[in-house]
């Protein structure tokens, strides 16, 4: 079996790939993440996932398989991004809320002889939100690189009132699209078994 790299530097993508007990090394890969003229947000993600993942598998040597990801959050076909500032945040909230978005999060993975991907959309639902809550989030320091503006794993998650496909990928990963992908490069699930109610009590 190939061992797999994660070329990303999510601390949540690293959480969501050790839930399903995948073994890995996280490794840099530094890409251009601007927008190509007229391209839609599908072929965005999903673009930048690939990229990631060979500019990645380009730093190693030996054999390796090497996974990359990206999300975007997109309104009304825009694609928001990390805030650039308070204003922009705030901007984005007073956007989202009691509306519906959606979250896309394409995952690659790419071993120099195969690149496969997969693009998962959920859509999210938004309750209303008031200057002032919208200013006590931006203060608390979350929303200051998420795309969007906020995290749906976080302090965020109170603004949520429905999801609509997969939570995996709002947070960044889709667990069951990944699992099937790491399939077909040989790589299974739960080779790292998480720990019995027992043993944890014990610690």
């Amino acid at each position: 079996m190939k061992p797999l790299y994660l070329a990303s530097g999510s601390p949540r993508r690293r959480e969501l790939l050790a839930q399903i007990g995948v073994p890995f090394t996280v490794i840099s890969a530094p890409i251009d993440e601007s927008a190509l003229p007229d391209e839609s947000a599908v072929a965005y993600v999903e673009r930048l996932a690939r990229s990631k993942a060979e500019a990645g598998l380009a730093s190693l040597a030996g054999p390796a398989v090497v996974l990359g990801a990206d999300t975007a959050v997109v309104l009304d076909g825009r694609i928001l991004g990390k805030p650039e500032n308070r204003e922009d945040a705030l901007a984005m909230l007073a956007d989202l809320a009691g509306r519906e978005h959606q979250v896309l999060t394409a995952v690659a993975l790419s071993d120099g002889q195969c690149c496969l991907s997969v693009c998962v959309t959920s859509t999210v639902r938004f309750r209303a939100i008031g200057p002032e809550e919208a200013q006590r989030y931006w203060a608390s320091g979350e929303p200051v690189d998420k795309a969007g503006g906020y995290a749906i794993q976080g302090l965020g998650a109170v603004f949520v009132t429905g999801l609509q496909g997969s939570y995996s990928a709002v947070v960044g990963l889709p667990l069951s699209e990944t699992a099937e992908l790491l399939a077909q490069f040989g790589i299974a699930c739960w080779q790292v078994p998480a720990l019995s109610p027992e043993v944890t009590k014990q610690q």
